[in-house]
């Protein structure tokens, strides 16, 4: 504490003693830059009986208000610089108690964590809920585990790569794998969209549904599928307990559904989310904040589909939702589609400026090692890429002309070696635009020469 004024700062019982010294002075201030209850109230105390007139300020937070700031954590940067998401102590306990109510955490389970702790999924979602409700916490190598885990996250990455090994490995591996997974209770995935087909392939071999949600680090988790009861392919289920969830169209803000009633059947809008979980304010950007809020809804800027009572993600509207010709396509929908050819590894799907159309949409592939209509010789560098492109583009847009309307069939192709991604496994749809427009400017260059 200190004597205003003064430059100086002092220990409460020093100040108490200057208060008794000066006797006949009307006024003193006290400034603190801790809370310190305790401490203002001995003061004031003192101040009363030598009859000094006493005023006291805190500047710092009372560490048993859970509406105090908790924590600043970075959102992941796929669609723009990285915001600093400020929590408060009363929103993660919400987060955390919501998820162990769904998903039925106890003390008895063990999670094997493998997810990244500078995000949300790795941190609130993995490690949090584990502490909140007394579980078990392994950190280790698959390899290395003790073999006892009833509770597994991951991104979809990481179940690509798993059943990719349990592919390459022999029956008595597959067998022992298949075996593990079986034993484990709940299996969940998030953080970037799951493949239908990974989640079909991951039954197929476990016998376990994979249990995939929605969520930010500006809310926790919002939607999810249900830990009992059916979980849809391709969607993320339902609010969460203490979430409410609704569908704005982001052209004229009327609602389209609410919960899990549609307003408007089969409309798709913005996510808009409100409730407990919900951050405070982006770090020292408030104008931000004031934006991603309207009157207390949360606006996502994700867009989703409300169908049979189950939200299904379209995609980020700066990124994955495309406007050509007057249509909204979703680039999620059409990826999907394109990772269910047999020749198709991976693939991204963004729009690239058009002056006629608005937006091209443009699909970058990533296609499997013996997939038969790739050239087994290609030249190095540009060249190579764009034999490899004439060839898959030769296949792959006769076939999704069979499977799409005309207007989301993409116009632009590339084949790539491999999709930039974050840590976390999320695709940077920006790097892939920058990426189409290296490899454009490539093309010119080779066909001049």
């Amino acid at each position: 504490a200190g004597l205003q004024g003064s430059g100086k700062t002092t220990t409460v019982g020093k100040l108490a003693r200057r208060l008794k010294e000066r006797q006949g002075k009307k006024v003193l201030v006290v400034s603190c830059d801790v809370y310190r209850p305790a401490a203002i109230t001995q003061l004031e105390t003192v101040a009363s009986q030598v009859g000094v007139a006493f005023f006291a300020s805190a500047t710092g937070e009372d560490p048993t208000d859970i509406a105090r700031r908790a924590l600043i954590l970075y959102t992941s940067g796929t669609t723009g610089r990285p915001k600093g998401v400020v929590t408060t102590h009363a929103a993660l306990d919400a987060q955390m108690r919501s998820i162990v109510e769904a998903w039925r955490w106890t003390a008895d389970d063990r999670i094997l964590h493998v997810l990244p702790l500078h995000h949300t999924h790795g941190l609130m979602v993995a490690l949090g809920c584990a502490l909140y409700c007394g579980a078990t916490v392994e950190f280790a190598p698959f390899e290395e585990s003790a073999g006892e885990a009833s509770v597994f996250m991951a991104v979809p990455t990481i179940y690509v790569k798993l059943l990719r090994a349990w592919e390459e490995a022999d029956e008595f591996t597959r067998a022992r794998w298949s075996k593990g997974a079986r034993r484990l209770r709940l299996m969940t995935s998030g953080s970037a969209a799951l493949p239908v087909s990974v989640f079909d392939r991951w039954e197929a071999i476990t016998g376990r549904r994979l249990l995939e949600r929605y969520g930010m680090t500006e809310i926790g988790m919002a939607l999810s599928n249900p830990y009992d009861g059916e979980r849809r392919a391709g969607t993320v289920g339902q609010p969460l307990p203490g979430v409410d969830v609704r569908l704005v169209a982001p052209d004229d803000g009327r609602v389209l559904a609410e919960g899990v009633e549609a307003v408007e059947e089969g409309a798709s809008g913005e996510i808009w989310v409100r409730g407990e979980t919900v951050f405070q304010e982006y770090w020292g950007r408030a104008a931000d904040t004031a934006e991603a809020f309207d009157d207390g809804w949360f606006r996502t800027g994700d867009e989703a589909v409300l169908e049979g009572g189950y939200y299904r993600i379209l995609g980020r509207q700066s990124v994955d939702i495309l406007k050509s010709g007057g249509y909204k396509i979703s680039a999620i929908e059409i990826e999907e589609l394109l990772r269910a050819h047999p020749g198709v590894r991976d693939c991204a799907v963004v729009g690239i400026p058009d002056e006629e159309w608005g937006e091209r949409v443009a699909a970058a592939v990533v296609t499997e090692p013996d997939a038969w209509f790739v050239p087994d010789l290609t030249p190095p560098g540009v060249a190579g890429h764009l034999e490899r492109t004439r060839a898959a583009r030769a296949v792959l847009d006769p076939w999704l002309r069979e499977r799409l309307a005309g207007y989301k069939v993409p116009r632009e192709w590339r084949c790539v070696d491999e999709l930039p991604r974050n840590t976390m496994g999320k695709v940077q749809k920006p790097a892939v635009q920058r990426m189409f427009g290296t490899l454009l400017q490539d093309d010119e260059s080779e066909t001049s020469e």
